[in-house]
């Protein structure tokens, strides 16, 4: 039984130990543009990925004050980007929370399965923060509700210590 729970360890970190840097990934955003996930992460900055759901209600309830976050820190040492997993058949709901939300960081559509290629292992539930170091590594991963001022705790302590 331990040697299972040890291999089930094992498959859920292995993806993050693979791919411990910004992914080489293309994603659409609600107009159809695509976009490669690396021009957002890596790029001198902390970049939040805010994983987010239109039907999560703790994603409608936290994703707005992502942006206050980003409005904060944008063109200082971090940004956000969000990326909604309700596919992109369902844009006309995501652009609806994405103006209704006025959200001003840029957002791109996935599917779930597209999250375990950021380098974090599967997606276990939204919002999912993933924190990425300005060199483009992986530097944390939150999942479920997560207030500002922890993502602010979380980039204060990982600058503090290297990113391999």
């Amino acid at each position: 039984m331990k040697t299972r729970r040890r291999w089930w360890l094992a498959w859920l970190l292995l993806p993050a130990l693979v791919s411990a840097v910004a992914p080489d990934l293309t994603l659409r955003d609600v107009d159809g543009r695509s976009w490669h996930v690396k021009e957002f992460i890596g790029r001198g900055q902390w970049t939040v990925v805010a994983v987010w759901s239109v039907d999560c209600v703790i994603c409608q309830r936290e994703i707005p004050d992502v942006a206050f976050f980003h409005d904060d820190h944008r063109g200082k040492d971090a940004r956000v980007l969000g990326v909604s997993v309700d596919g992109f058949a369902d844009r006309v709901r995501i652009r609806k929370f994405i103006d209704d939300n006025s959200l001003s960081f840029p957002n791109l559509i996935a599917l779930r399965a597209d999250i375990v290629k950021f380098g974090a292992g599967p997606l276990l539930g939204t919002p999912t923060y993933l924190i990425f170091a300005p060199n483009g590594k992986l530097a944390a991963r939150r999942v479920g509700a997560t207030d500002i001022a922890e993502l602010e705790r979380i980039i204060a302590e990982s600058g503090k210590r290297p990113i391999i």
